[in-house]
C-alpha cells in the first residue's frame, strides 16, 4: 500500500515539478564584472588611485625627509658633541615615528574610502538587479561565483551593467 501511494504521489507530483521549472527564471550576475567595468565603478578606481597617488607623495617627502636627517647625522656624528648627537637622533627616531604612523592612517584611510565607494556601487546595482528581476519575472538572481556551474544563458552580467550605466547617467525625477 506505502508503494503503492508513492507512486501516485510520483505520478502527480514530478509533472508538476516539470512544469514549475518550465516557467521558473533564474539568472547568474558577475557581480565583479560590474564593479570593475561600470562606469561608476571606472571613476571609484580612478578616484581611489587619486586618493593613493597623494598619500604616495606625503609619504615619499617624509621618507625624503628622514634620509636626509639619517645622511646629516652620519656626516656630522663624529665632529657633534654627544648632546646634540642625541638630539638628532631623538629628531630622528621622531620622523621614523611619524613616517610609520602617516602610513598606517594613509593605509587605513584608502580602505576605508574604498569600502564606502564599493558599498555604494553594489547597493545601486543590487537595486538594478532587483529591478530586472521584478520587471522580467525572475524567481532567483545569484551571484556567479557561488555558482560551480551555470548555463551561460542565465548571465544577465552584461543587461545589469548596462541597465545601471544607464540609470547613472538619466537624471533622477
Amino acid at each position: 500500500m506505502r508503494k503503492l501511494v508513492l507512486v501516485m504521489a510520483l505520478i502527480f507530483v514530478l509533472p508538476l515539478s516539470s512544469l514549475a521549472a518550465d516557467y521558473t527564471k533564474f539568472g547568474s550576475i558577475d557581480l565583479q564584472k560590474v564593479l570593475n567595468e561600470s562606469e561608476a565603478g571606472k571613476k571609484a578606481k580612478s578616484d581611489l588611485e587619486a586618493l593613493i597617488k597623494s598619500k604616495e607623495s606625503t609619504i615619499k617627502e617624509k621618507g625624503e625627509a628622514i634620509e636626509k636627517l639619517k645622511g646629516e647625522l652620519e656626516k656630522q656624528s663624529s665632529v657633534l658633541s654627544a648632546e646634540a648627537k642625541k638630539k638628532k637622533e631623538d629628531e630622528l627616531e621622531k620622523l621614523l615615528r611619524e613616517y610609520q604612523r602617516i602610513i598606517q592612517d594613509s593605509q587605513a584611510e584608502v580602505k576605508k574610502k574604498e569600502g564606502e565607494l564599493t558599498d555604494a556601487i553594489i547597493k545601486e546595482i543590487r537595486e538594478t538587479i532587483e529591478k530586472i528581476g521584478k520587471e522580467e519575472g525572475y524567481a532567483l538572481i545569484i551571484e556567479r561565483g557561488m555558482v560551480l556551474y551555470s548555463n551561460k544563458g542565465i548571465d544577465i552580467t552584461d543587461r545589469v551593467m548596462k541597465e545601471y550605466n544607464e540609470s547613472k547617467v538619466k537624471p533622477k525625477k
